[in-house]
This record gives structure tokens, C-alpha cells and sequence, in this order.
């Protein structure tokens, strides 16, 4: 698509434009790699002396900030603002509703007529596919699963028996939604017995799920993850997990079976948390955080064992100068004419 400044401003909620609202862009670009007819953006003035070498088009730009003559929409959100663009000027293609020759869809399934299933796609007995939904090729949607509308699953993704999605609900190549969950039992001989997982997993409206991630089954009822909720690649959550909306977890983090948590949660890259918790609405774990107990609402815990932020921080600056403290230490010893190690004889 091609649209003046003017025309981007007005769909973007009316935003101020500095210099040529009649310049035409079709594209977005990164400011060293843009061209004629490219769009692009700065988050601040730090970045805004590479529009100088730059020939792209127009910029998006914080109000204040020098783009050096470019044409400028100005937005208290670029970053925001020019995802909103691309999503104009370059839409997704999207294939051919209907059913793909070298799909399998059982004679029980429900495909709405405007949803798109790709080839070796396969569809259940009972599967409920919703309007304009898009199902990939490989994707495997197991029996009584029910897909919402305005869904995209993705290349290999899998979503198991009776397991629910909302709406708008994404699915990246290879992520597992409703594998069985981790559960096994020690019979009397000490060999591990599988315990059978009988739930499901709900995603809500607006969910979506990074590549070969993977959400397990309930053991008895189901594994949730609120809407809005956005999970990384590489990600693991346990069974009878529920996640609160409009939460977030980053790439290779793990939650453990049975934890619950409120809105607004993040957790970190490569953090966790231990099973059985619940996790008070906006919380943050940083990266490699681990919480191991509950935590009220707007806890902020880092490391592991977990601190909380400030006394994470304070422990890191003296970390940071234990070489000096050693140092000291040993002088200290050598004025009192002991080691360590005697005094701790003693």
C-alpha cells in the first residue's frame, strides 16, 4: 500500500506532521538500509544524526527531536507507532480460504468456509474451526479442539485433544499446546507410573505463543493463559499453570505445575517459578529470577535465591568488590599477625 504523510497521520489517530504531509511512502525500512519510498523512525535524539546519511523517505519522531529536514510525523510513541504503519503500508498475505488438497479434515469437523487449511494440515474428529482462521502447513489440531476466529497457526504447530483457543489467538512453527503434562507416580517396585492427564488448555482471546514453546494439558482440569497474554520461543508451562492477562514471558523461562498468577506478570528471560505459588498481579521476576515462594501484588524479585530489587542491587555492589575486600582482609591478618585459617583453628 502507498500513502502520503497526511493520509498515515490521520490513520494513526491524527498525528502532527513537520514538512511535506504530500510525501508518499510504501514501505518501512531501517534508516541505514531505506530507500526513496520507505518509512522509517528514531526513539530519540541519540539516534536522529543517522537520518543525515539516510534516504529514506519520511520518519516517524518523538515532538522536539531534529530529523534534519526529512518529513516528520511527530508521535509521543515512534516505536508504537511505526509497528502500526507497517502493518499498513505492508500487510501480510494471507492464503486462498478453504481446504488444501493434501489436508486431512475429518468428515466430523467444523471448518468455517472463510478459514484457510494448509497441505498435510490435519483436523480431528469434532475440531471447530472459526471464521478467517489460517492453519499452516503440518499444523496438527487433535480431536473435540476448538480454534477460534481470526487465528494464524504456524508451520508444526500442534494443538492436542479438546484444547481451546479464543480469538486472534497465534501459534508460532512448532509449539505444542496440550502435551501431556510431567506426571508420574513411584509404584512399589520404584518404577515410575505414568499418571494420566485429563485436562486441557485454554488460550484466550489474544494470546500468542512463541515457536516451540510448549503449554501441557491439565492433570485434571486446565492449564489457562489469559487474554493478551504473550509467550516467547522457548518457553515452558506446566500443567494446571494459570496465567494471568496481559502477562508476559520471555524466552526460555519455566513455570511449574499448579502456580497461578495475576495480571500483568512478567517474567524474564530464562527465569521461573517454583509450582504450587501464586503470584500477585504485576509482578516481575527478572532474567534468572526464580520465584520460590508466594508473592504479594508488585513484587520485584531478581536472582536466586531471590532478592527483592534493592537489596538485589546492593548485593551486587558488594559482590562487584569483593577482589578489594580480600585485599583488605589479607592486610588486615598480616598487621595482626593471624591467617584465616588459624583464627578459625582457634
Amino acid at each position: 500500500m502507498e500513502l502520503t504523510l497526511a493520509e498515515l497521520a490521520a490513520r494513526l489517530g491524527g498525528r502532527a506532521i513537520d514538512g511535506d504531509a504530500t510525501t508518499r511512502v510504501s514501505g518501512v525500512a531501517a534508516l541505514e538500509a531505506a530507500g526513496a519510498r520507505d518509512l522509517g523512525f528514531v526513539r530519540s535524539a541519540s539516534f536522529a544524526a543517522q537520518l543525515v546519511e539516510s534516504r529514506v523517505a519520511a520518519v516517524i519522531a518523538p515532538p522536539g527531536v531534529a530529523t534534519h529536514g526529512k518529513p516528520t510525523l511527530r508521535s509521543p510513541a515512534p516505536s508504537l507507532d511505526f509497528a502500526r504503519a507497517a502493518a499498513l503500508l505492508v500487510p501480510r498475505a494471507r492464503p486462498a480460504a478453504g481446504v488444501h488438497a493434501r489436508a486431512f479434515v475429518d468428515s466430523s469437523a467444523s471448518v468455517d468456509a472463510s478459514a484457510a487449511i494448509g497441505p498435510l494440515a490435519s483436523v480431528g474428529a469434532g475440531a471447530r474451526i472459526g471464521a478467517r482462521t489460517i492453519v499452516h502447513a503440518n499444523v496438527a489440531i487433535g480431536d473435540g479442539a476448538v480454534i477460534g476466529a481470526d487465528c494464524e497457526l504456524h508451520a508444526g504447530a500442534s494443538v492436542g485433544a479438546g484444547c481451546q483457543l479464543g480469538d486472534r489467538v497465534i501459534l508460532q512453527p512448532g509449539c505444542a499446546i496440550g502435551g501431556d503434562g510431567f506426571g508420574y507416580e513411584q509404584g512399589e517396585s520404584g518404577a515410575l507410573e505414568k499418571v494420566p492427564q485429563l485436562g486441557n488448555v485454554v488460550l484466550e482471546d489474544d494470546v500468542e505463543v512463541g515457536a516451540n514453546s510448549t503449554i501441557d494439558r491439565a492433570r485434571l482440569g486446565t492449564t489457562r493463559v489469559g487474554r493478551g497474554s504473550k509467550i516467547d520461543n522457548l518457553v515452558q508451562i506446566a500443567h494446571n499453570v494459570e496465567i494471568g492477562a496481559h502477562s508476559v514471558v520471555v524466552a526460555q523461562s519455566g513455570i511449574a505445575g499448579s502456580t497461578k498468577t495475576g495480571e500483568r506478570v512478567f517474567f524474564m528471560a530464562q527465569s521461573g517459578a517454583l509450582g504450587h505459588l501464586e503470584i500477585g498481579a504485576g509482578s516481575f521476576i527478572a532474567a534468572r529470577g526464580v520465584a520460590d515462594s508466594n508473592l504479594p501484588p508488585g513484587s520485584r524479585i531478581f536472582g536466586f535465591p531471590p532478592l527483592a530489587g534493592r537489596a538485589w542491587h546492593r548485593a551486587n555492589a558488594w559482590f562487584a568488590r569483593l577482589p578489594e575486600l580480600a585485599r583488605r582482609l589479607r592486610a588486615l591478618e598480616r598487621r595482626l599477625g593471624v591467617s584465616a585459617g588459624e583464627e578459625r583453628e582457634k
